[in-house]
């Protein structure tokens, strides 16, 4: 049988954890790049873009599509790269926290 305070008072202290590895989280950052680098977006673990770098010859282009296409790109790869470092972040911060249950998988929850 399970000793149920010993798991509420593991699941306090993971939720501690938690919080204080979401705080963090803002400080993460992540960068994806698409058109051979002449568009860089960068996005925080809050998964907010806080930049947007275009190569000067985009500037003056008449295919806005592409350029639009560029940028979606860009930020795609940005936020793929910045979930894997969020979960690995959050892995981190509760790794050994949460008990063994059988079937149960705590490895998504974030």
């Amino acid at each position: 049988m399970f000793d149920f305070m010993s798991i509420m008072n593991k699941v306090k202290e993971a939720q501690a954890k938690v919080k204080e590895a979401q705080a963090r989280l803002v400080h993460l950052k992540a960068e994806g790049e698409a058109g051979a680098g002449m568009v860089k977006v960068t996005v925080n673990g809050n998964r907010k873009v806080i930049s947007i770098e275009m190569d000067d010859s985009l500037i003056n282009m008449s295919d806005k599509e592409m350029l639009g296409d560029l940028i979606v790109a860009a930020t795609n790869k940005a936020m793929e790269e910045i979930e894997g470092l969020i979960k690995s972040e959050m892995k981190a911060a509760t790794d050994g926290m949460m008990p063994n249950i059988p079937g149960m998988d705590f490895g998504n929850i974030f």
